[in-house]
């Protein structure tokens, strides 16, 4: 017997099944999607470039940092330190958070009793209290007392010209008049000051795919600045640049490049223009390593205007800064993606110019040092 097709029924199996197909196809393709979408904080290719690697973790010649912090220096075993500082060939270390008061007194104390030829100290002052009566004169004493116990600097932090505020809640410009005896005092006394002012000048830029610090931005929100509330990058920059005019007599350490790592030549200009600054490459090795022709260049013209700095303390990122600086090593991962998601190059610097950035510079700077573990030829 001959059945005849139930074409409505047909066409109803068959379009749930289309669409069966099709969702799964869908869900199928959804999975995938999802599957290959990941964060930039996640992502982490392995590259198949193949070239030679130099893996340093010492440094060729005996180095001073001049920009580190070691916040717990009061109760710090500073043995276990030196310990780690010796595999680095790490010879003296400047710290910069000495703060004041007896945080400052107990501070140097630890240094003087165990380990009094490695390790510098810097003093802070409190800007905020610009307003009290007796603030010039008692921060000319503060430094002139802290000089007398052993503090070797002042290191001035960025919330001066861009959170510090007086008892009005004016923003504390870097170049307020009233802070000028201070300047003046550090010259008189004879240490330098160690200067952190601005930012990178991403952080004023918008928010968005064009900003190469956009993965920092998200990761630490207060670090942005917005323009409509906050002084200009060239605004601070400025103001930081005219109590260098202002006081020829006292050496300032511009710190991170004077964030100006990102166009050397004005650095260049800069530091044609204010014999008595010198800068530091603190936590912007990320700049120096992705142009590598223009940063060696720049290296060694300004051989003697250049420290060496760290900034925060970590044994084994120093291993990149040894690597970018002395080799000519390709394609170098660095070790924080939110200062760089780039590779690195090697500047292979000549020794003669290793010499002034890892010690010679500093020694010139801080006669107070011993010489006994650097070379001086």
């Amino acid at each position: 017997m001959i059945r005849w097709i139930n074409w409505k029924n047909f066409f109803r199996t068959f379009l749930i099944l289309a669409l069966l197909t099709g969702l799964s196809y869908a869900a199928l393709d959804l999975i995938q999607t999802k599957n290959n979408r990941m964060d930039i904080e996640d992502y982490e290719p392995k590259s198949t470039l193949v070239v030679s690697e130099t893996l340093l973790t010492q440094a060729k010649y005996p180095f001073v940092d001049v920009h580190n912090h070691q916040f717990d220096m009061p109760l710090k075993d500073l043995n276990k330190l030196i310990i780690e500082m010796d595999r680095l060939n790490m010879g003296f270390m400047v710290n910069l958070s000495g703060f004041r008061g007896l945080y400052l007194q107990k501070s140097l104390k630890n240094i003087q009793e165990n380990a009094p030829t490695r390790f510098g100290l810097f003093l802070n002052i409190d800007f905020e209290a610009i307003d009290e009566a007796d603030f010039a004169s008692k921060n000319v004493e503060l430094i002139q007392k802290a000089v007398t116990d052993g503090v070797i600097g002042l290191k001035v932090y960025k919330s001066l010209g861009l959170t510090d505020h007086d008892n009005n809640g004016n923003r504390i410009a870097v170049d307020d008049p009233r802070l000028d005896p201070i300047w003046k005092a550090c010259g008189d006394n004879g240490i330098p000051v160690l200067i952190h002012s601005g930012e990178p000048a991403s952080f004023w830029a918008p928010k968005d795919r064009f900003n190469e610090r956009w993965l920092e931005l998200r990761q630490k929100p207060s670090r942005y600045r917005d323009p409509s509330r906050n002084p200009s990058f060239e605004e601070v920059l400025a103001e930081q640049h005219h109590v260098f005019k202002k006081h020829p007599n006292t050496t300032f350490i511009n710190a991170h490049l004077g964030w100006m790592g990102g166009d050397l030549n004005r650095l260049g200009t800069h530091l044609d223009r204010y014999p008595n600054v010198m800068t530091e490459i603190g936590a912007v090795l990320a700049e120096l390593g992705r142009q590598p022709h223009t940063a060696r260049k720049f290296l060694i013209a300004y051989g003697e205007r250049v420290l060496f700095g760290k900034d925060s303390y970590n044994e084994k990122e120093y291993h990149t800064y040894f690597r970018v600086l002395e080799t000519a090593d390709e394609y170098i991962p660095y070790y924080r993606k939110r200062h760089a998601h780039w590779r690195l190059y090697g500047l292979n610097l000549p020794d003669s110019i290793l010499r002034k950035l890892y010690y010679k510079n500093a020694l010139t700077l801080f006669p107070s040092i011993s010489k006994d573990v650097f070379p001086l030829d």
